[in-house]
């Protein structure tokens, strides 16, 4: 009779004993997840939310391999296009980097490149640009140089931005990448690694190098070169040609870094360390210094021969619109072409 309050007795203090033990449970927890330290547990937050490299302190020596591994290709080969605020934010619609990347997109066999394409920025604007488009993006340390408006061609601040650029390379080269080199005044209409690794013996060369007047002979040092666009293979002695190249620069007042190449390869540098080598002929590899005669066959098309931005910005859209109404129309396949005239490059001179 009197065994059922017993049991509801012993049943209530089970009760109270397991809520005593949860409440408990909750005070400690929160103990360790406000303040580890005091409450005598180790900080397991801390150690899962606070990896070895983060993005705040990965060096710049860090992001460039993390950039260069992220658009590789399979062996180890990237593109690499330089920016400013200038190439950005133009005076001009589109801007330059807009215009660059639309040929990527009108070109024959080359959207896919846009994968591997790395866009090195020299100023902050620029690189929230890059990052704002989704590309692959490298901020570019540059000291104390200001390098974010128009560097008019041979200003100092041009010159010195080359030669920025030249240092930077040869560190891309010292991690074992090998790239293409391009100005964003390139338009792209063909993918360039179809003629530059066609065949065994162009796959065995070292550097190949644009130019803006080709003289017939691919191996002739009395080319007029164009380091605006060209492939490089990162071996021993394309580092040295690199390291000898960038030594000129204090002992080259008023000369850009294409200058002192030009002279080294007439000295017969590249020769001296042993370099194969090869000058793109401009029939495939064009500027506005000298056009291509032959649409059918032409890959790349600098703004060459050309002062300003906005001159460069308005020619070449005029020369990507004729590319794409000669690829939208089959007629055109067997008609007379013929590229635009170069208006506001020819008038950016006067």
């Amino acid at each position: 009779m009197d065994s059922t309050p017993k049991n509801s007795y012993f049943s209530l203090k089970n009760m109270s004993l397991f809520f005593l033990m949860i409440v408990t449970g909750l005070f400690f927890l929160s103990l360790v997840t406000l303040n580890p330290s005091t409450a005598g547990f180790p900080s397991i937050s801390r150690q899962c939310s606070h990896p070895n490299k983060t993005p705040m302190s990965m060096t710049s020596d860090d992001e460039l391999g993390e950039a260069l591994r992220r658009a590789s290709m399979a062996n180890k080969t990237v593109i690499i296009g330089i920016v400013n605020q200038a190439y950005v934010e133009g005076r001009v619609m589109p801007n330059m980097l807009d215009l660059f990347l639309e040929g990527f997109w009108a070109g024959e066999g080359t959207r896919e490149l846009v994968n591997h394409l790395i866009i090195v920025a020299v100023d902050q604007t620029a690189y929230e640009r890059c990052l704002f488009r989704g590309l692959h993006c490298y901020r570019l340390a540059t000291d104390d140089a200001n390098f974010m408006g128009e560097q008019v061609f041979m200003s100092n601040d041009f010159i010195n931005m080359m030669w920025r650029r030249t240092f930077f390379l040869l560190q891309v080269l010292k991690k074992g990448y090998s790239f293409i080199f391009t100005d964003t005044d390139v338009i792209w209409l063909r993918n360039p690694f179809s003629i530059l690794t066609r065949d065994e013996e162009s796959q065995e060369l070292d550097i190949q190098l644009s130019t803006d007047f080709y003289n017939g002979n691919s191996t002739s040092v009395s080319n007029s070169i164009n380091t605006g666009f060209y492939f490089v293979k990162s071996n021993n002695k394309t580092i040295a040609l690199f390291e000898k190249w960038y030594g000129y620069k204090d002992n080259s007042t008023g000369l850009k870094e294409q200058d002192v190449l030009q002279n080294m390869t007439w000295k017969g540098v590249l020769g001296d360390l042993g370099l194969r080598f090869r000058f793109l002929e401009t029939r495939l590899f064009s500027g506005f210094c000298e056009e291509s005669p032959d649409v059918h066959a032409v890959v790349t098309i600098h703004a060459n021969c050309c002062r300003f931005i906005s001159a460069k910005v308005t020619d070449l859209a005029r020369v990507l619109r004729q590319w794409l109404r000669f690829r939208a129309d089959p007629s055109n396949q067997t008609t007379p072409f013929q590229w635009p005239n170069h208006v506001q490059c020819l008038k950016s001179w006067d």
